[in-house]
């Protein structure tokens, strides 16, 4: 093993302090691994605002430990989600009460400013005994014999210096210079290749309460705007227009993103009685390309990605910290376990990669549907039964792919759902064989219940919730 500059062995090294890499390095610190987090930039940083879904707020933060610390931080919290979208000329709105997975005490989450909320992480990877340093943008990767074994990096002071892990984390966003080191590339897709034009408000419309914390995404001709009430008075306001409107968008970007409000009468109504925020952190209106993408590769022996790093989907339904935590849960699970030495590092990772895509290809099959302005709700409730095989009845199977459950992992969901599974498992179990039935009883109480492997030959969530172990119901079949 090679140390690093100041002689200290890392087991991992993560580049990138957003909520993918500071979750991940947490996750991975508290298994007792030794976890270094270098972050290019100074926190609090800006970071675009964003709405949060259950899963993240209920699940990965729980197991994170910060949910007291959410609650006591002021951000809004959000009941569900408002439409004025399809064929439908009046808006429509959804409770994420209405899924079981989310019912109960879970059927909520935050609308939170990045910048307090990317804090809020990176403070807790330190507590959990990540050494984070700030201020560290990272250049490149030590590999050696085909292996990444750590990086190059610039410190605060300029200097080039280098680090040796056993093994690095890129989560450096979409702007990341280190993805191609897992070789493969992006593959962007043909459907969503959008444009953001968004600014920040003070004084906008609220909806009536209980609602007044929602989301509101309102179709309009040129694409879709997003309406994020991040505090009493402060509102994100965002454009999403397609590619063959990119024109709209060029140009003096306030007088853009005017002319476009203009466009688009509920926003245009909202909005009336305010003004946009011309000075501080709120001040600018941004523009950002919302293409979708997924990588071909997810890691290499040594080195993984997460986060933006792997895959970005289109924004419409606030998937992006979800997708950002999850990757990092699902990839803490293979660190965690490869370090350990239960399994291999290819194994490991192909689960981290199986479960990605399929949560990814849940989110962009649906939204290809969504796009169809055309229908109306009940069609796109139907739509989502369809696509995450949920049989819910009404908007359930809708909110719970909207409230990040689709993957159907316990953990990410409510305890009455998780008691609802328990009983399932009972009558499912009945007449299996008796190591089998533990093992799926074992998973019904455990922190992360999921007993089914995702094919025959893959990985079950540890009884931690922190590791893969083997299916001992597929390999004794």
């Amino acid at each position: 093993m090679t140390h690093s500059t100041d002689g200290t062995v890392y087991d991992v090294m993560v580049a990138g302090g957003g909520p993918a890499g500071s979750s991940v390095a947490a996750f991975a610190a508290m298994q007792g691994h030794r976890v270094l987090l270098l972050e290019k930039e100074e926190f609090p940083r800006y970071q675009i605002g964003e709405s949060l879904l259950p899963s993240t707020v209920h699940g990965i933060c729980g197991l994170l430990g910060v949910t007291e610390e959410l609650e006591s931080a002021g951000f809004v919290r959000k009941r569900g989600g408002t439409f004025r979208w399809g064929s439908n000329t009046e808006p429509w709105s959804f409770d994420f009460a209405l899924s079981e997975k989310f019912a109960g005490p879970t059927s909520y989450a935050y609308q939170v400013e990045r910048a307090k909320f990317d804090q809020l992480l990176l403070d807790n990877a330190r507590r959990k005994g990540v050494e984070v340093r700030e201020r560290c943008a990272v250049r490149d990767v030590l590999e050696d014999d085909g292996r990444v074994r750590g990086v190059r990096y610039t410190d605060p002071d300029g200097a080039e210096r280098a680090v040796h892990a056993r093994f690095v984390v890129d989560a450096t966003g979409n702007q990341s210079r280190l993805q191609r080191y897992v070789g493969g590339q992006r593959r962007y897709s043909d459907f969503f290749q959008n444009i953001a034009l968004f600014g920040y408000f003070e004084g906008g419309r609220r909806l009536p309460s209980p609602n007044s914390g929602n989301i509101t995404c309102v179709a309009f001709p040129s694409g879709w705007f997003w309406y994020i009430p991040l505090s009493d008075t402060l509102t994100s306001v965002g454009a999403v227009v397609r590619k063959e409107c990119a024109d709209q968008v060029r140009g003096d970007r306030a007088e853009a993103l005017s002319a476009l409000i203009a466009d688009c009468p509920l926003i245009a109504d909202y909005l009336s009685g305010a003004r946009r925020v011309t000075s501080g952190r709120y001040g600018e209106v941004r523009v950002r390309k919302d293409w979708s993408y997924l990588h071909d590769t997810f890691w290499q022996p040594g080195m993984a990605l997460v986060g933006d790093s792997v895959g970005f989907i289109d924004p419409l339904f606030s998937s992006g910290v979800h997708m950002a935590t999850y990757s990092a849960l699902l990839a803490a699970r293979s660190l965690n376990t490869a370090l350990r030495g239960d399994l291999g590092e290819r194994e490991c990772f192909a689960e981290y990669e199986a479960r990605y895509r399929k949560e990814y290809q849940a989110f962009h099959d649906f939204l290809v549907n969504f796009y169809d302005v055309n229908r109306d709700e009940q069609q796109y409730f139907e739509v989502a039964r369809h696509v995450t095989r949920d049989t819910a009845a009404g908007a359930g199977a809708f909110v719970g792919l909207v409230g990040g459950g689709a993957s159907d992992e316990a953990v990410l969901t409510s305890e009455s759902y998780r008691d609802k599974r328990k009983k399932d498992l009972l009558e499912q179990s009945r007449g299996v064989h008796q190591e089998g039935h533990r093992i799926q009883l074992q998973a019904a109480f455990g922190e992360a219940v999921d007993d089914t492997p995702l094919s025959a030959d893959g990985l079950v969530i540890s009884q931690d919730g922190m590791h893969w172990e083997k299916s001992v119901t597929s390999s004794a079949l």
